[in-house]
């Protein structure tokens, strides 16, 4: 959120515990991620083959494939940050309207995002960030300007609309503390939701989601890249601490693309990053977008600005550097301009891309049509160019 730092230290985060891992959509196949899922042993980095084993085969016996995979096309939906806040936006000039979306998430957790779910749901794999810690309690962290927090029904709600996996690596995740954090894990797994970015310790945290959809493997990093400086070391996961994946220190995320590469078809890496209120990319995040695209990104997208960037190429991959708002408490301007990005890929081929432009009322994403749905999707066309994007 907005990125005003305060000087106030926060307190450790030490949460203990045991994480429930069990399967994602009852009637879908296995999944394998960091959390709220069927696991299985994170892919050990590839060696070169040995004697024992068959030519053009990893350590972990599964055999590279071409750069089209299984040769059959799958299409993810990827939309900015969701949460169901208790109250109205009130800052001064905000616009925030209707019941407020805890309240309207209570009264009808599986339609309350009936409006936007076909265009999600339409997917073969539809994604969200999850800008919210999940708890009713907690202490709000010292060093914020804004904190948010959502009911676990918010899981409810994701599934129904179509929504298959969420980014928990915010700079909201944790604004309720060690205790709202321990409230969010307990929402995972009772929810049996997937999410990635998040984790007991730093193994967990920086799993990807892993997926096989019409043949194609497929695997999903998060990562936070931007948080006020003194809560950086409470909220960072570590092999002794939970918390979220960071990309402020990009080893260990690069190591682990760099480690599943040879097993997965489609590499996608969704990040929080950027500068708030701006709809072009910083340097920072370009020079972020070449790092993860060298090291075997297929789709690199985010949000973080809420404000809708354009996207595009960088080379024959598609990075989205800004996915702006969804399920939102502002309506207003740039912060009630929504929608969903849709991109097509048969294995490392990008083969389409495009936006589902909507609107923001009363907190929810609302597909535009006719001529507003016309002018919303040119205005996102034009915005590529100042992110160094090719269409």
């Amino acid at each position: 959120m907005r990125r005003i730092v305060f000087a106030a230290l926060a307190s450790l985060v030490v949460v203990g515990g045991a994480l429930i891992l069990s399967s994602g959509h009852d009637d879908d196949p296995p999944r394998s991620i960091g959390i709220g899922t069927t696991t299985s042993p994170a892919p050990a980095a590839p060696t070169a083959p040995t004697a024992s084993m068959p030519a053009g085969t990893t350590t972990t016996g599964v055999a590279p494939r071409g750069e089209r995979g299984s040769g059959e096309a799958v299409t993810f939906a990827f939309a900015g940050d969701v949460h169901f806040p208790d109250t109205l936006d009130t800052d001064p000039g905000d616009v925030s309207s209707g019941t407020p979306l805890a309240a309207q998430l209570a009264a009808d957790p599986k339609h309350v995002l009936d409006p936007i779910a076909p265009v999600l749901s339409g997917a073969d794999l539809a994604m969200v960030n999850l800008e919210t810690a999940i708890t009713g309690g907690g202490e709000p962290v010292a060093g914020k300007n804004y904190h948010f927090r959502s009911p676990a029904p918010s899981f409810t709600a994701l599934r129904a609309a179509g929504v298959d996996v969420v980014n928990l690596a915010n700079n909201h995740a944790l604004d309720y503390g060690p205790s709202g954090m321990q409230d969010t894990f307990a929402a995972i797994a009772s929810s049996k939701f997937p999410v990635t970015g998040i984790g007991h310790d730093a193994t967990e945290a920086y799993r990807p989601y892993r997926t096989t959809i019409k043949g194609q493997r497929i695997a999903i990093f998060s990562a936070l890249d931007w948080l006020e400086p003194e809560l950086i070391p409470a909220w960072s996961a570590t092999d002794t601490q939970p918390g979220v994946a960071f990309s402020i220190d990009r080893t260990r995320l690069v190591d682990g693309m760099r480690a599943v590469r040879p097993e997965v078809d489609t590499l996608v890496v969704f990040l929080h990053w950027g500068t708030e209120e701006t709809s072009c990319a910083s340097s920072e995040q370009q020079d972020l977008a070449a790092t993860l695209l060298a090291a075997g990104a297929d789709i690199v997208v985010g949000s973080h600005a809420h404000r809708v960037f354009g996207a595009g190429h960088v080379g024959r991959s598609l990075v989205a550097y800004g996915l702006g708002n969804f399920v939102y408490w502002r309506e207003d301007g740039e912060s009630g301009r929504s929608g969903v990005l849709l991109v097509t890929a048969t294995g490392r081929a990008v083969d389409t891309y495009s936006w589902v432009p909507a609107r923001i009322s009363h907190g929810i994403p609302v597909p535009q049509t006719g001529e507003a749905a016309t002018a919303d999707r040119a205005d996102w066309e034009s915005r590529r160019d100042c992110s160094g994007l090719s269409p």
